[in-house]
């Protein structure tokens, strides 16, 4: 076999429009945006999740470098977005009109960073007084796949919020292959929130989560159906799909909710396997019979 001639007659950056070239696509590598993540990690939990603890004295520094090194990352790899989404739509912007965005973009997401910080000790008081396996909010920060979903959610939410184009779904989609929890950064999930376990968890574009609410694995907060152009028969994009859930609301292992008219109301406990399309008041609880198992004896095996 001739490798080198094999790779000559291979030439995906030539004949493939998705291969990522500087001269044409230009986009960030996930492993860059992995980096940048990995970054944020770090500013917002010193020590946390690096090879090992910062010293004290040093912490204010090791703050300070970081977050001018990520303020630069985050403001090229929205250049790169932006840039690539006029290339993709047509609009034709200057270089100059792009890199003024991108930097005001950046500017606005690393001055959203403390409010995100805020909100994410909420997240850990969450987990730690709703899980008895938790023996300390560091372990919470350190360990919990359920916590590193959310952060990277809350940090990819606030730039799909100011509509930065494809850096936040990247993101969500690192924390998925790393949790095995698929948070879309569209959904709106409020303070306090926790998701015990976590594998399997899905949730929605157009999701919106009250405060206080608890999900256990395998739950989906998914679309009822996908409605399409009737001229076109393309899926129709921006449209509201996926369900409300409301203040203090406990979800538990393998329920699936879905329909963008579907609320559950605030106070209320949906038990484990059960399958909804509706809305229901708040303060209710819903769960399915239980089962009735059969057991049998199993005959000894004779020695």
């Amino acid at each position: 076999m001739d490798i080198k001639e094999l790779a000559k007659n291979f030439l995906p950056c030539q004949e493939c429009a998705l291969a990522n070239m500087a001269e044409t696509v230009n986009l960030p590598g996930s492993a860059q945006v992995a980096a940048t993540l990995q970054d944020i990690f770090s500013l917002l939990f010193p020590g946390c999740h690096g090879h090992g603890p910062v010293p004290h004295g040093q912490c204010h520094e090791h703050v300070e470098r970081l977050f001018a090194r990520i303020a630069d990352e985050i403001e090229e790899q929205i250049l790169q977005v932006l840039r690539y989404e006029c290339r993709e739509k047509g609009v034709d912007m200057s270089v100059e009109a792009n890199a003024a965005r991108a930097r005001t973009l950046a500017e606005i997401f690393m001055a959203e960073l403390p409010a995100i910080h805020k909100t994410l000790q909420e997240d850990i008081a969450a987990a730690y007084e709703g899980d008895p396996a938790a023996i300390s909010k560091m372990e919470v920060v350190m360990a919990y796949p359920g916590f590193r979903a959310i952060t990277v959610h809350r940090i990819a939410h606030t730039l799909h919020s100011l509509q930065v184009p494809i850096l936040p779904r990247v993101m969500s989609e690192i924390a998925h292959s790393e949790t095995g929890i698929d948070i879309h950064p569209g959904a709106t999930i409020g303070e306090h929130f926790f998701i015990d376990h976590g594998t399997g968890v899905v949730v929605g574009e157009t999701t919106v989560i009250g405060k206080n609410v608890k999900l256990y694995q395998g739950v989906t907060l998914g679309a009822l159906s996908f409605p399409k152009d009737e001229k076109t028969g393309m899926l129709m994009k921006g449209h509201k799909r996926h369900p409300n859930v409301e203040d203090n609301v406990v979800i538990y292992a393998g329920a699936t909710i879905l329909g963008g008219d579907t609320t559950i109301g605030h106070d209320s406990e949906i038990g484990g396997n059960v399958w909804l399309m509706e809305s229901i008041p708040p303060f209710s609880r819903v769960y399915n019979q239980t089962p009735s198992p059969r057991i049998k004896a199993m005959n000894k095996k004779e020695e």
